[in-house]
C-alpha cells in the first residue's frame, strides 16, 4: 500500500490530498506516518528538503521515503540532498495535479564520510 505500490499514481490531486491525509492522521510531527510517506505541497525552499532530510534521519538505512512536494525547486534541492548525503532517489514522477513524487532510499552512510 502507498506510494511504491502505485497505489497514488495517476489520481488526481484532490485524491491525492484525501488519501495524503488519512495516511498522516496520528502522525507525531504531522508530515509523516510510519509507512514512510511524507506531503511536503505547499512548503517552499528550503523547507522541502531539510524536511526531507529530517525524516531521513529517523529512518533506517535501505528504508524508503516516498515524499509529494510542489516547490518548483524540489527536483533540485532533493537530488543534491541524496547526492550529498548518500541517499538514493529515482527520477521524480510528475503528479496530475502539479508537483512532484519522490522515492528516497535511505543510504547507509553520507557520501562524504570516510569509507
Amino acid at each position: 500500500m502507498g506510494f511504491a505500490s502505485g497505489e497514488w499514481v495517476g489520481m488526481t490531486a484532490e485524491g491525492l490530498d484525501r488519501k495524503s491525509a488519512e495516511a498522516n492522521k496520528g502522525a507525531a510531527d504531522g508530515e509523516t506516518d510510519l509507512c514512510g510517506r511524507l506531503d511536503l505541497r505547499g512548503l517552499k525552499c528550503p523547507l522541502p528538503a531539510l524536511r526531507t532530510r529530517k525524516a531521513l534521519s529517523r529512518r533506517a538505512p535501505g528504508s524508503r521515503l516516498s515524499v509529494l512536494a510542489d516547490d518548483p525547486l524540489a527536483p533540485l534541492d532533493l537530488a543534491h540532498l541524496c547526492r550529498m548525503e548518500g541517499h538514493e532517489a529515482e527520477p521524480p514522477v510528475t503528479l496530475e495535479g502539479g508537483g512532484w513524487r519522490f522515492e528516497i532510499t535511505k543510504g547507509e552512510r553520507p557520501a562524504s564520510a570516510p569509507q
